[in-house]
């Protein structure tokens, strides 16, 4: 943390250790107080720290921001920050979903979510009256927006119980 033992770290440092199966993991945060910031809460920060880059990867193929239509400063521009807006509202209809569906927003498919739009639309021109979240609901099956549970995922949440016993009570 500092440049070597005469020049120390300036800045009070918290470690958070946790035994994950057999593997120790540490994590360093400058919230000194475990009342205020929980090990557990510094785990799933830690483990949410990618939710950017997910993003990022989600507005390049899914909706194309990795191809640019023009070549000038305006254009781009504009490309960019239309997607941007786009991946808002389609991120804010997902969290809708997962209202509705009584899930948490990381089982929510938004490719799915995005894909589905488009039969949404065949349906509303054969009639007017569909509202979009009432249809998502009603056909969430059929169009796979919630996400499976995998087995990798049970195993983790097992084994978050055995670590994190107290986040039951």
């Amino acid at each position: 943390m500092g440049l070597n033992h005469t020049d120390p770290c300036r800045y009070p440092m918290r470690q958070v250790s946790v035994l994950w199966g057999k593997t120790w993991y540490y994590y360093l945060t400058n919230v000194l107080d475990p009342q205020q910031l929980s090990p557990q809460s510094v785990c799933d920060l830690y483990r949410r720290r990618w939710q950017i880059e997910d993003a990022f990867l989600l507005t390049k193929r899914l909706l194309g921001l990795s191809y640019l239509w023009v070549g000038g400063t305006n254009g781009v521009q504009m490309q960019v920050y239309a997607t941007w807006i786009f991946y808002a509202v389609l991120n804010d209809l997902c969290a809708d979903v997962a209202v509705a569906l009584q899930q948490p927003l990381e089982r929510i498919s938004m490719e799915m979510v995005f894909r589905s739009l488009y039969f949404f639309h065949r349906a509303r021109s054969l009639n007017p009256l569909l509202q979009l979240l009432t249809w998502l609901v009603e056909h969430q099956r059929s169009m796979g927006l919630v996400k499976a549970v995998r087995q990798r995922h049970r195993r983790n949440a097992a084994r978050s119980l055995d670590i994190w016993p107290e986040a039951l009570t």
